[in-house]
């Protein structure tokens, strides 16, 4: 599916920016080309011949996981950006027409794409491009020395928000309740195939004694929460799974009759 098209920055009244389509493959890739060359030897060249490049660009168009847009001056390519689940994998813009806000305007699509969190990998003889990424939010994350990479280059992991301000813990937060929502639907599936054993299933079955072993075991593993707290926590996850087990085995209402059940 792909994404729809998003409002143009009025401070760059004459780009449009659009969802890249298959017809668009080989201006993308021979803007991204253009501009890797442009950025030597702050960025090293690719190790891919051009030929090479151009299918890979077309195999990105077609990738469930990505969102490619295409930035346009005069009905000619001006940027793209390429992403990747929570990732910027790329972001170039014509080399001729740096430094007139196009970088910008799609680096805001992106994070207006993905307003949780942004990574991304810069190289770190870049400088240029990292004082960008800095100047939009972006913070350090860490430093390798390029062995993980494809031109062996040492390189910068960055992120947005930072980690340490109130959208970045809370961005964590969001990360954490989502983890929490899977390990609670599966708890509770669990619950559910546990009662069918059970000679005494549901609430009246309830091993109080089982119970206070979890709560133990709990508050070992968090102990800043506290026994009490975690007492309530689980009574309330305990009750509300066996809830949700009783209403999913409880039988279906029987149809209303039909016209001949009433002759």
């Amino acid at each position: 599916m792909r994404p729809e098209r998003q409002p143009v920055d009025p401070t760059t009244v004459d780009v449009s920016v659009r969802p890249a389509g298959p017809g668009d493959a080989d201006a993308l890739a021979g803007l991204f080309l253009d501009a890797r060359e442009a950025a030597y030897p702050a960025m090293p060249r690719p190790v891919h011949p051009p030929e090479e490049v151009h299918r890979w660009m077309r195999g990105r168009l077609d990738e469930p996981a990505c969102e490619v847009w295409l930035a346009e001056r005069d009905g000619r390519p001006a940027g793209l950006l390429l992403l990747e689940d929570a990732w910027v994998h790329s972001l170039y813009v014509d080399p001729a027409l740096l430094g007139q806000g196009i970088g910008s305007l799609l680096l805001e699509l992106a994070k207006s794409r993905r307003p949780r969190r942004l990574g991304l990998w810069v190289f770190e003889s870049n400088t240029p491009a990292l004082r960008f990424y800095l100047h939009h939010g972006f913070v350090e994350v860490r430093r390798t020395d390029g062995s993980d990479n494809e031109e062996r280059e040492p390189d910068v992991e960055m992120t947005w928000p930072d980690p340490a301000s109130l959208a970045g813990l809370r961005s964590r937060i969001d990360d954490l309740d989502d983890q929490l929502a899977a390990v609670l639907g599966a708890r509770a599936e669990v619950t559910a195939l546990v009662q069918r054993l059970k000679p005494v299933p549901g609430h009246a079955g309830r091993d109080r004694a089982r119970e206070a072993e979890i709560v133990e075991r709990m508050a070992r593993l968090a102990p800043g929460l506290g026994r009490e707290r975690l007492r309530q926590i689980m009574d309330t996850v305990i009750s509300e799974s066996l809830d949700a087990a009783e209403h999913s085995q409880s039988p279906r209402p029987a149809p209303p009759p039909s016209r001949k059940d009433l002759r």
